[in-house]
């Protein structure tokens, strides 16, 4: 018996990735994949390896669904619509003969006699032997009430995977440029990502600021949003390499105006909008840049720094960091240490991953765990 929230199923599916779903992710040694949690690393140890990222894969290509990985790792159905995916999860629930319910939103379950009583907020009941929450995360602590009601400790929860919101600032004039492999670090903490960047109409995306947000989530939080980010659009670039590269431009050619191209691939229009954030105009040569102008160049290309005041939550990929405390969970099986008979899957527990696949994965390998107990 299957008890959903809303009117339709597998809502998140269908519109992670972009509306391609991002299954997975090919990392398949679990020491390695397991570095991609900023949350429940311990727990993971014990959970992955049971059912990992080639797991997966086998589980939807006995169903006929293959999967594709993308140069970044991220693995996704061949046919790059998760309606596929929602397909093949959907056939395997009418093959195990599962009666959904839908708009049935919990208020409360009870145990009793190693029975557990759950009631509906639309009055009705319903008394099940054994109890799989696998319901994702909830934005606000007061929405675990029914689960704090059974003596469950809930981490407070705060939003993972969000942009950098850059209010009124200048560069969100260049929405829509992206830059492959730049280097973000949120000043004052550790946090430090490389790895793809777009601008937005509010700010900075990409898959390297939702990173830096998931490691980041706690620390940011406490910060109420609002931090310094600074950007090396040259990635890893140390700025001795970068005063030679100026120096031989200005050395080798040095009639060429510096706004007609760029050594480093960087968007046209990106590289333009510095050169005007630099005070040099278009009609400014190699040769004859100022020291002043020099410097001015140098420091946005590699310390470019964003006052970010606030989050946009990056709606595909919303993950919360926080839940269900996983001393109170048994990661052989996923049941409460608590309550008998009540277990526990994907988003709910204090687990979670940055962007790329290992959400889902999780969540795949901790419903595993619970299955494999009733050969479903």
């Amino acid at each position: 018996m299957l008890f959903e929230k809303s009117g339709k199923v597998l809502q998140k599916v269908k519109i992670s990735g972009g509306g391609r779903c991002n299954v997975t992710h090919q990392l398949f040694d679990v020491t390695d994949l397991i570095k991609k949690y900023p949350r429940g690393k311990n727990f993971l140890k014990k959970t992955l390896h049971r059912f990992a990222p080639q797991h997966t894969i086998e589980w939807f290509e006995n169903r006929a669904i293959k999967l594709k990985a993308e140069s970044d790792g991220r693995m996704f159905p061949v046919t790059d619509s998760s309606q596929t995916i929602i397909d093949a999860i959907w056939n395997a629930l009418q093959q195990n003969k599962t009666t959904i319910a839908y708009h049935k939103a919990v208020e409360k379950i009870k145990a009793v006699n190693g029975q557990l009583y759950i009631s509906f907020t639309d009055k009705t009941t319903y008394t099940a032997d054994k109890v799989l929450v696998a319901c994702g995360g909830f934005p606000k602590k007061e929405q675990y009430h029914w689960l704090q009601g059974l003596g469950h400790s809930i981490q407070e929860p705060v939003p993972s995977l969000f942009t950098f919101n850059l209010p009124k600032h200048s560069i969100t004039a260049l929405m829509g440029v992206s830059v492959p492999n730049v280097n973000v670090k949120i000043l004052n903490t550790k946090i430090v990502e490389n790895g793809p960047l777009l601008i937005t109409h509010w700010g900075l995306s990409g898959p390297v600021i939702l990173r830096a947000s998931a490691w980041g989530a706690r620390a940011i939080k406490e910060l109420n949003y609002h931090f310094k980010a600074r950007v090396n659009w040259l990635n890893d670039m140390t700025e001795d390499d970068l005063k030679t590269q100026i120096n031989n431009k200005r050395k080798y050619e040095g009639r060429s105006f510096v706004n007609d191209r760029n050594d480093w691939n960087l968007p046209k229009r990106l590289w333009e909008y510095l050169l005007s954030e630099a005070a040099i105009h278009e009609k400014i040569r190699w040769g004859d840049l100022k020291a002043n102008q020099q410097h001015n160049l140098i420091e946005l290309l590699l310390r470019h720094t964003f006052e970010v005041a606030g989050k946009t939550t990056y709606k595909e990929e919303f993950v919360t960091s926080g839940g269900i405390e996983l001393s109170e969970v048994n990661a052989d099986t996923m049941e409460s240490r608590l309550v008998p008979n009540l277990f526990f899957a994907g988003e709910i527990l204090n687990v979670d991953g940055i962007t790329g696949g290992f959400n889902f994965q999780h969540a795949w390998s901790s419903a595993y765990i619970f299955s494999r107990q009733f050969q479903l």
